[in-house]
């Protein structure tokens, strides 16, 4: 289990909300009448992605004084290493919508297991983990993600 907070930062939903291509002023101006509503800019659906960076520990993001498997003119030589996991599916939760200035705690635990006989042979293995997503100042849940991951068999892969 993992936990680290993650503070909802205006400029941060301004710019997931361009990325994401929503120019909806919910998102971009907090002055909107759309926005006041709600007491400011709220975040779009699955701004709370952006969270891993908060992650201490999350693989995918460079650290300082440590060699990177990612993008870059010298490939530094370094892993990721090779679970033979694939993301299958995501899911969001959302119990109320969380503007900027809020700050959230982000709490990772592991879900459910189960397997499926595969089409192509062998078993395909099921794994899913949670994150919960708290208000800092309340203690309640804002919103629940919930991932998906395959394995599949030795027997499915080698197909």
């Amino acid at each position: 289990m993992s936990f680290y907070r993650f503070p909802v930062e205006a400029t941060h939903i301004l710019m997931f909300a361009r990325a994401i291509g929503d120019e909806n002023p919910v998102y971009t101006d907090p002055g909107s009448p759309a926005a006041a509503e709600f007491g400011g800019a709220i975040a779009p659906p699955t701004f709370t992605m952006a969270s891993a960076q908060f992650d201490p520990e999350y693989a995918l993001r460079p650290m300082a004084g440590q060699a990177w498997f990612g993008s870059g003119k010298e490939p530094s030589g370094a892993e990721i290493g090779d679970t033979g996991w694939l993301h299958a599916e995501q899911h969001f939760e959302y119990h109320r919508p969380f503007v900027a200035g809020e700050v959230l705690t982000a709490t990772e635990y592991a879900g459910e297991k189960w397997a499926k006989k595969s089409n192509r042979g062998g078993t395909l293995e099921f794994e899913e983990r949670r994150i919960d997503y708290h208000s800092a100042e309340t203690g309640e849940v804002v919103v629940t993600a919930r991932f998906v991951y395959v394995l599949p068999s030795r027997a499915a892969a080698q197909d």
